[in-house]
C-alpha cells in the first residue's frame, strides 16, 4: 500500500497529465502533432521512464539546482531529454534519469552557433535554464542573462523548435536597483522579441537538497548576517515544484506565450526562516545585522578575490528587496499545481544539521510535526 504521500504525488501528476491534454482539446494517442510546427510525434510503450512518449527535449542549464531536477521529470516519463553542459563531469550525474539512450549530453558554448543548433536541431521544446549569481570576468550578467538568452532564442527559432520556455526570476524588471533583476527583464525581453509565443517562468526563491538558500544557514557555526534587520519579505518555492510546473508545460500549449509566476504558498521575513531553522537544527544559529554601506564595501572587496562565490554587491542588493509577485500574474494555480508549504517539510533538509545527539528528535512545534495516522514504509 502506498503512503499518504505517494498518494498525493501520484494525484498530483494525474491532475497535471489532466490539464495538459485538456488545454489542448486532443486525447492521449500514440500519434500527435506540435500544432505551432505539425512536427508527429510516436508514443511507444506504456508509459514512465522505459516508455518513449515522442518528445524530444533540450535542457540548458541542466547542471545547476533547478536543472537536475527538470532532466528528472521530464526523463522518468519517457521525454528523449539533450542535456548541454560545458564540463562533463558535471552531467555524468543525469545520465541515470532515464532509460537507456533518452539522456543525450552534448557539448556547448553560449558564443558558438553552430554548437547551439547541432544541441537543438531534432528538439521541440528547449528549456533555457542559464543563469549565474555572480559575474564572472568571462561571464557578466548580460552575457549570460541577455545575450544568452537570445542566442539559444535564436538557434531554437532557426531549426524550427515549436517551444521555448524561459526560467527567469521573480521580482525581474528593467527598473529594478539589483543588476541581475535587471538583466533578467531585459533576457525576458530579448527572447520575445525572437520568439513572441515563447513561455516566461519566473520562480522565486527555491529550496532544496542542493539549494544555496537552507545549506547556508543550517551551516551557520560561525556567524550570519542579514541587513533590513531581517525584515525582507520572501515567498519560497520547492524546486521539484518548480521542476513539476515546467514539465507540465511540455506538452500543454495552453502556456504558450504566457508568463507565470511561481512562488511559494507563505510569506516569510527572512528573521522567520531562521527562526524555524534554529528550532528544527536545535543548535544555535549566531547573526549579525550588518549595516547596508558597510556589508557594500566589505562585499565589493571580496568581490575582487579570485573564485568568490560567497557574496558580491548586487547579492546585498537583491537581500533588500521583497518578493512582490504581479497582481493577477498566472501561478501554479493556473497549472493545477498545489505548491508545498516550506515549513511542513523544512525538517527533511534542515536534520542533517543536528548533532548526535538530537537527531532523531521529532520536530514538535507547528505544522511540521508528524500528524497521527497510518503510515507505511515502501521498499
Amino acid at each position: 500500500m502506498l503512503s499518504p504521500v505517494a498518494l498525493k504525488h501520484i494525484g498530483r501528476s494525474n491532475v497535471a497529465a489532466k490539464v495538459a491534454a485538456v488545454s489542448q482539446t486532443r486525447s492521449l494517442h500514440d500519434l500527435t502533432f506540435r500544432k505551432k510546427t505539425g512536427q508527429p510525434m510516436i508514443r511507444y510503450g506504456l508509459g514512465g521512464r522505459s516508455s518513449t512518449n515522442g518528445h524530444i527535449a533540450t535542457v540548458f542549464g541542466c547542471t545547476g539546482f533547478l536543472g537536475r531536477y527538470v532532466v528528472n521529470r521530464l526523463a522518468q516519463q519517457g521525454t528523449q531529454v539533450v542535456v548541454a553542459y560545458r564540463d562533463p563531469d558535471e552531467v555524468r550525474h543525469l545520465k541515470v534519469c532515464g532509460d537507456l539512450g533518452q539522456v543525450i549530453p552534448l557539448e556547448f558554448d553560449l558564443r558558438n552557433k553552430e554548437q547551439l543548433a547541432e544541441c537543438v536541431r531534432h528538439s521541440d521544446i528547449v528549456y533555457n535554464l542559464v543563469g549565474r549569481d555572480y559575474e564572472t570576468k568571462n561571464f557578466t550578467f548580460e552575457h549570460v542573462h541577455v545575450d544568452g538568452a537570445r542566442a539559444l532564442a535564436e538557434a531554437a527559432a532557426e531549426n524550427g523548435v515549436a517551444r521555448f520556455v524561459q526560467v527567469s526570476a521573480l521580482n525581474a524588471s528593467a527598473d529594478s536597483p539589483s543588476k541581475f533583476l535587471r538583466s533578467k527583464a531585459l533576457g525576458e525581453k530579448a527572447v520575445r522579441e525572437v520568439i513572441p509565443d515563447a513561455t516566461i517562468v519566473r520562480p522565486g526563491t527555491m529550496w532544496g537538497h542542493e539549494d544555496r538558500f537552507l545549506n547556508r544557514i543550517g551551516a551557520g557555526e560561525g556567524w550570519q548576517y542579514w541587513v533590513n534587520q531581517g525584515n525582507t519579505k520572501i515567498r519560497p518555492v520547492s524546486a521539484i515544484d518548480v521542476a513539476h510546473a515546467l514539465e507540465v508545460m511540455l506538452t500543454a500549449e495552453s502556456t504558450m506565450g504566457k508568463t507565470y509566476e511561481l512562488y511559494g504558498p507563505k510569506e516569510y521575513k527572512v528573521k522567520e526562516i531562521f527562526e524555524l531553522a534554529r528550532e528544527i537544527s536545535m543548535k544555535p544559529i549566531p547573526i549579525r545585522n550588518v549595516p547596508d554601506n558597510i556589508l557594500r564595501l566589505v562585499a565589493t572587496a571580496i568581490d575582487k578575490l579570485p573564485y568568490n562565490q560567497m557574496v558580491s554587491p548586487d547579492l546585498i542588493e537583491r537581500m533588500k528587496l521583497d518578493d512582490k509577485p504581479t497582481p493577477g500574474a498566472l501561478t501554479f494555480a493556473d497549472l493545477y499545481i498545489e505548491p508545498t508549504s516550506l515549513e511542513t517539510v523544512a525538517i527533511q533538509f534542515l536534520r542533517r544539521f543536528r548533532s548526535n545527539a538530537v537527531f532523531d528528535l521529532p520536530y514538535e512545534k507547528g505544522e511540521g510535526q508528524v500528524k497521527k495516522g497510518v503510515y507505511h514504509l515502501i521498499d
